[in-house]
């Protein structure tokens, strides 16, 4: 799969996004390890914590197919800046994803794109080998 197939998903995605009130639409295309492009956009609501951001919708919609092996995912938004994930977004694809390994394509367009790992955007990620059940000094982790 090349960048720019990825990046046009996520160009196609963003025209389908819900933002009256900000009026700043996202889209994000979501590769899996099986090859599938899972896409997204994002979400507003009169309730701003109701909001759901492109790459969340990409991964929830790729999870609830039975797809949790992701290997890249393309964000392009109405900026003229590269648009990185939120904090949340990034926090959504640690779960899923080798931090060292996948890719995020942040694109202005097919042509106008940087590439960089989830590692650089999220360093020091909270990742489900760090909760830790003390119980009489043993320590476990929980899955």
């Amino acid at each position: 799969m090349k960048y720019q197939d990825l990046i046009a998903e996520a160009m196609k995605a963003k025209e389908f996004a819900y933002a009256p009130y900000s009026h700043f639409r996202v889209g994000a295309a979501l590769l899996t390890e099986s090859g599938r492009i899972y896409t997204g956009c994002n979400v507003e609501n009169a309730s701003f914590s109701a909001t759901n951001c492109a790459e969340r919708t990409a991964v929830f919609t790729a999870v609830a197919q039975g797809e949790k092996e992701f290997r890249a995912i393309a964000v392009n938004g109405d900026t003229e800046n590269y648009l990185p994930p939120c904090g949340v977004c990034r926090q959504v694809l640690a779960e899923f994803c080798d931090l060292e390994t996948f890719q995020v394509i942040l694109a202005n367009n097919e042509q106008d794109y940087r590439v960089v790992t989830l590692a650089q955007l999220l360093p020091g990620a909270f990742q489900s080998k760090d909760l830790v059940v003390n119980d009489t000094n043993k320590s476990t982790v929980v899955d």
